[in-house]
Order: structure tokens, then C-alpha cells, then sequence
């Protein structure tokens, strides 16, 4: 538990950010972990509060309170592995993940919670600087074979777990590189792409094949990027192999039918983020240019904030971000919400670096001048019993050159699903149970679904999760019973 007293003797520590006007000049990471001093004050914070909410607060179910006190005791081995027991990529949830543990942390009903997430980067990175993260080969083989389409964070969490029990399993993905969102949709001053190559090559080495730029099924809609050379069907999926796991992501944009939609300038998010993360990691530019423009970011979440850190990188003249919410409150009531995930004001570190803005918005139109976008009619609302109206009198115009659609992802692409036959929910996401006999089981015999293809979109973390807890029942199915933990 670290230090009995060492929540009511030590503040939380935060971790150390290079200044603004550095970082923007360049796309590498700029967020320091915790030394060995500040660290161990950290965990020295973490109380006996008797029930651990932060474990449950996890998505994976971290183990938190003992690697808190590992890293207290300066026992960095015994650290690493109690994460890497729940949590095949820490190096990732250790710099994205938006730490639910934390909200959940006893400690942070009445002041400053542990800085878990920060305890986790410095325990990842301290296992990478000293050789501690090798591959887990699997002692033997069962001659079993698995598929898994998808190579973001649900897909390699299955496939390294399925390896490890013995299983030959080949991922496919359709685009140039393995890594899904966690390569290009998040952005390199985020999560260096150095940490997805460094596990890729951990996968390798215990055995998973990956194969890219080849897509499962057809029809790509419009803003998912797709880089296939080759297309393999379904049903050759299904003869090939002994299972296949469906873990692609919920890539289907959501778009702002208005007039003028068509304008030069309008474009979805990862129609801007993923030729950029291109860009950085050695490919062609940029077709989109932030420089020198007054940009508009549609959509106040995380794929906004990456909008605005790269249109600031690029040198935008102005950057803009609506919201069509209301403005959350500063502070959540804590009382009234712990040890949930609380409705409140957050600002990211791209707001940080240049961002105005506004919440309770509606765009109602794209202004152009000879075919290219020049303004956005907006509208200011009012929001009572979850409905909103437009306030009367408050149209304004904002000047634009561009605009970025972050308005979140409505479902995964429904080609993979429908060309596997699988059953989807209301919200066009695979029909598959998380719990009981035949959890992640799809209506298709030997077809199972994790991740934003079963859940819709949602959290690095939580795909992780949905991959390790596939992998199980995947292996179960297999091999009649598994000794994979869930």
C-alpha cells in the first residue's frame, strides 16, 4: 500500500510537459515521465482504502495498489509485471488512456487522486530502458489457426494471447502498417509510433503473422482510409482457418450533411490525421495544409483536440473549436458521481497550445466563394431536459478556410460484418454477449467480434481489455477449456 501515512504527507505529482513554443515545432513526444524520486512519492500516496475502486475503475482491472507499492519499495521488475498480468500495452494506455482509474481513486473524493497513469508510463518505460519486455514464446503449439482482422489495440491484444497459448494466428490489415488508430489516427506528439513498432516486433517474435494492405470484404465508405493492394473474401477467411476474430474499428465517420458540405476545405478528421502521422513517419505530404488558414474543429473529443495540436504544428492562423453540448462544468460534484467517470470541463494539451472555444453550437451552413469554403453560419442553442432549440437572433458567421468533422464514429464498416454474415445490433456493431458461455461469440459459428466491432467506439483501453477477454473464449473454444487470464 506504500506509505501508511503518505497520502496526508505528499501532493500529487504531475508529470513534466515541454513548453509550448518548443513542442510546436516538431511532432515527437514531449510528455516526461516520473524519475525514480517523484515516482516513488506517487505511490506512496496510494492509501489502504480497504476496496481498491480503482481496480474496477480500470477497464482492464489493473492491479493498481500493488504496483503502487512496488514501485514505492523500488522493486521496477515486480512493477512490470503485475501490470503486464492485465495489460498487454501499458506503453499506450500509459500516455492515452484518459485514466478512469483515477475518477475512481478513493483518495480523489477529497483530494488530489494517485497519479496512477503516470505511475504506469514510468513502469513501462523503465521495462523498455532496461530490457525487461521480451518475447513469451509459447512452449508448444496446438496446431489450431486464427485469424484476427484488425490490427488496432483489440486486435493485437487477442493475437499476442492466443500466440502465447500456442495458436498460429495471422492478423490482417488493411492499410500499410499494423497498429490501426493507435498509428494513424493518434497523433506521433501523442504516442510515438517507435512504441507500436517495439511491440510489433514482441509479436513477431512469438509467433503472429501480420499481413497488411489486404482487406477482408469490400466497399470502403467514404473517410476510412484504406491502403489495400489485395482483397481477401470471407468465406476463404472461414475455410483457412479454425476461428477468426473480428476486431476492426468503428471507422465509419459521422457527417454533417449541411449546405455546402461539398466545399473545398471540408473534410473529415482522419481525412487530416492520418496523411499527417504518414508524413511524420517518413511518406508522402500532407495533402492538407493547416498553415496560414483559420481552422474549424466540429466536435469538442479527443480526435478534435489531435485537429488542433496538428493545425497548430502546421501553423494555422486561428484555430476553432465548437461544440454542439453545453459547456461542461468546471469542477464535477463529487459526492454525486464518484467513483464514476464525471461530466466536467477537461482541457487537453493542444487546447494548451492555441484553441478558442465554444460550446452549445450548431452549424447550419458551409459558405464558399468559387467553390471553395470561406465561412460557417452557426447558431447558438439552448439545451433543457436533453433537447436542444436554436436561440432566436444568434446566428453568426465564422471565417474558415478549413473544417475537420469530429463528431465521432457512427459504427464499424458493415461489409466486414456482412460479409462474414454476422448479426448486428441497433447501432450496426456485431451482436456478441462479454460474459457467460459463448461471450464474444458471434451469430456465426467459429466468428467471434471485440473491440469497436462489438462495442462501437470507445477507449484504447477498453479494446485491450475486449481482446484479452476474446482471446480466452476464442482458446476455450478451441481447445475446450483455457488457461489465459480474462
Amino acid at each position: 500500500m506504500g506509505k501508511p501515512t503518505g497520502f496526508l504527507e505528499f501532493e500529487r505529482l504531475s508529470e513534466a510537459y515541454a513548453p509550448v513554443e518548443k513542442r510546436l515545432k516538431h511532432y515527437k513526444e514531449f510528455v516526461a515521465h516520473l524519475d525514480d524520486a517523484g515516482a516513488k512519492t506517487q505511490g506512496a500516496r496510494c492509501m489502504d482504502c480497504g476496496i481498491p475502486f480503482c481496480n474496477s475503475g480500470c477497464p482492464v482491472n489493473n492491479n493498481i495498489p500493488d504496483f503502487n507499492d512496488a514501485v514505492y519499495r523500488g522493486d521496477w521488475r515486480a512493477a512490470i509485471e503485475i501490470l503486464h498480468s492485465t495489460n498487454n500495452f501499458p506503453e499506450m494506455t500509459g500516455r492515452i488512456c484518459p485514466a478512469p482509474c483515477e475518477a475512481a481513486c478513493t483518495l480523489g473524493i477529497n483530494a488530489a487522486p494517485v497519479g496512477i497513469k503516470s505511475l504506469e508510463h514510468a513502469i513501462i518505460d523503465k521495462a523498455g530502458e532496461n530490457g525487461w519486455v521480451v518475447p513469451m514464446v509459447a512452449s508448444a503449439k496446438t496446431g489450431r489457426k486464427v485469424a484476427v482482422v484488425g490490427s488496432g489495440p483489440a486486435g493485437l491484444a487477442a493475437a499476442q494471447q492466443l500466440a502465447r497459448a500456442g495458436h498460429d494466428v495471422t492478423v490482417f490489415e488493411k492499410n500499410d502498417a499494423i497498429g490501426g488508430l493507435l498509428r494513424y489516427g493518434i497523433p506521433d506528439f501523442k504516442l510515438d509510433k517507435r512504441l507500436v513498432e517495439w511491440r510489433a516486433a514482441q509479436l513477431r517474435a512469438e509467433g503472429v503473422k501480420f499481413v497488411t494492405k489486404t482487406l477482408v470484404g469490400t466497399d470502403m465508405p467514404k473517410g476510412v482510409a484504406n491502403d489495400a493492394v489485395k482483397v481477401i473474401a470471407p468465406a476463404k477467411l472461414m475455410k483457412d482457418f479454425d476461428a477468426v476474430i473480428l476486431a476492426g474499428g468503428s471507422e465509419t465517420p459521422r457527417d454533417l450533411p449541411i449546405p455546402g458540405r461539398d466545399l473545398d476545405g471540408v473534410h473529415y478528421a482522419l481525412e487530416f490525421l492520418i496523411p499527417q502521422n504518414k508524413e511524420v513517419g517518413g511518406g508522402r505530404k500532407n495533402p492538407i495544409s493547416a498553415a496560414g488558414k483559420h481552422v474549424v474543429v466540429i466536435g469538442g473529443g479527443d480526435t478534435g483536440s489531435d485537429c488542433v495540436g496538428t493545425s497548430n504544428r502546421h501553423g494555422a492562423a486561428s484555430v476553432t473549436q465548437f461544440e454542439l453540448l453545453p459547456q461542461p462544468p468546471e469542477q464535477e460534484n463529487k459526492p454525486l458521481v464518484w467513483p464514476y467517470w464525471p461530466t466536467k470541463m477537461r482541457t487537453s494539451s493542444s487546447h494548451d497550445e492555441g484553441c478558442s472555444r465554444d460550446w452549445s453550437i450548431a452549424t447550419k451552413e458551409f459558405i464558399g466563394e468559387n467553390g471553395k469554403l470561406k465561412a460557417l453560419k452557426c447558431v447558438r442553442l439552448e439545451w433543457a431536459g436533453g433537447r436542444m432549440t436554436e436561440v432566436p437572433g444568434s446566428e453568426f458567421t465564422v471565417p474558415a478556410d478549413l473544417v475537420f468533422l469530429a463528431m465521432g464514429f457512427t459504427n464499424p464498416i458493415a461489409s466486414v460484418l456482412d460479409g462474414f454474415g454476422v448479426a448486428k445490433d441497433g447501432r450496426g456493431n456485431a451482436n456478441a454477449t462479454t460474459d457467460g458461455e459463448g461471450c464474444y461469440a458471434t451469430s456465426v459459428a467459429k466468428v467471434f467480434a471485440a473491440g469497436d466491432m462489438r462495442r462501437g467506439q470507445s477507449l484504447v483501453v477498453w479494446a485491450i481489455r475486449e481482446g484479452r477477454q476474446c482471446a480466452r473464449a476464442v482458446d476455450e473454444f478451441l481447445m475446450g477449456s483455457s488457461t489465459l487470464p480474462r
